[in-house]
């Protein structure tokens, strides 16, 4: 019986290093950080840059795997559907994560359930602005549009995007106001007819228009997050320009597929961690506009899609945006 217990013990022992040997592997080869959209646009961009902090952090490449198509829905299946051996991450955004699980008629993935969260880098306000010709306080703006019923129109970056949904947000926000929606096949040409006068208003990230702003070609009214923009520090916030709590933005964060195991998940986590304590990840994301979340963990980054989901859920239900 001694014997055993021994030997028992013996190989208890030769078993505890190779367990930590093998939770220390990871990583040992290429991760790939899977962005749902094209090259060249602001995830993409925000993609790269962290995918760089995380290669620094964990010694081992990660590189930007671009997979766009249905509104990010196909770059989340990809990862979704991945081995969950934290080689293949999600780059996560408002689209994947807090408008398509609602807006689908049949949604292809469960955006808690379906992913293990990690992370959050950023959100990345909206602002309101229009054209020059119309008052330059947001709610000289919003009593001129209730006002003069079905006279005004607005534009977004198309039908059920976070510029259309920002706008139902803003009308209820503001008790109702009766203006015609016209959805663009993206941002620019809605950004095109506001500064010539055929839509009133719209909604877009900071770093696209504040040059036009600055230039007089279009007005930003406002920042629409609790705090004001560290690049234009001069435009309100969406609360201090009289709509209480509004708040709309983008987002970006890191998710991988569903089962991660806890030391992968820990090893992620705390990688994450330390790429966002770096002050040039702070500068980085604030000379394009977004605002950093530094106290990111798994906990939380899970609780704000939640958070996210209920907010937006309402919203584009009322506004019947249904997508098959």
């Amino acid at each position: 019986m001694k014997r055993r217990h021994l030997l028992a013990a013996g190989l208890g022992a030769l078993a505890a290093p190779a367990v930590a040997r093998a939770d220390t592997k990871f990583p040992d080869r290429t991760i790939r950080l899977v962005v749902p959209f094209p090259a060249g646009g602001a995830t993409d961009v925000i993609g790269r840059m962290f995918a760089d902090k995380l290669t620094h952090q964990l010694g081992q490449t990660v590189i930007v795997d671009n997979k766009s198509g249905a509104a990010g829905s196909i770059g989340a299946m990809e990862v979704k559907n991945a081995k969950p051996d934290g080689y293949t991450l999600l780059m996560a955004t408002s689209s994947t994560h807090a408008i398509n699980p609602t807006a689908y008629v049949n949604p292809p993935y469960d955006p808690i359930k379906d992913f293990t969260a990690i992370s959050s880098v950023c959100v990345n306000p909206l602002v309101f602005y229009a054209n020059p010709s119309l008052p330059d306080t947001m709610m000289e703006l919003v009593e001129l549009m209730k006002k003069n019923p079905g006279k005004y129109s607005y534009g977004s970056a198309g039908f059920g995007s976070i510029v259309h949904l920002a706008a139902e947000y803003l009308k209820r926000a503001v008790g109702g106001m009766d203006v015609l929606h016209v959805p663009y096949k993206g941002g620019a040409p809605a950004m095109q007819d506001v500064m010539a006068g055929n839509v009133a208003w719209s909604f877009e990230t900071f770093s696209t228009l504040l040059p036009l702003h600055r230039a007089g070609k279009l007005r930003i009214l406002a920042f629409c997050h609790s705090r004001r923009a560290a690049i234009a520090p001069e435009i309100p916030t969406m609360s201090e320009a009289g709509v209480k709590g509004y708040e709309a933005y983008t987002f970006n964060l890191i998710l991988g597929p569903p089962g991660l195991p806890q030391y992968v998940l820990d090893r992620l986590d705390k990688a994450s961690r330390q790429a966002m304590a770096d002050p040039a990840t702070i500068k980085f994301l604030e000379g394009n506009a977004a605002i950093p979340t530094p106290d990111t963990t798994p906990q939380r980054t899970e609780q704000f899609i939640k958070d996210e989901l209920a907010k937006w859920a309402p919203i584009i239900r009322a506004a019947d945006v249904k997508i098959s």
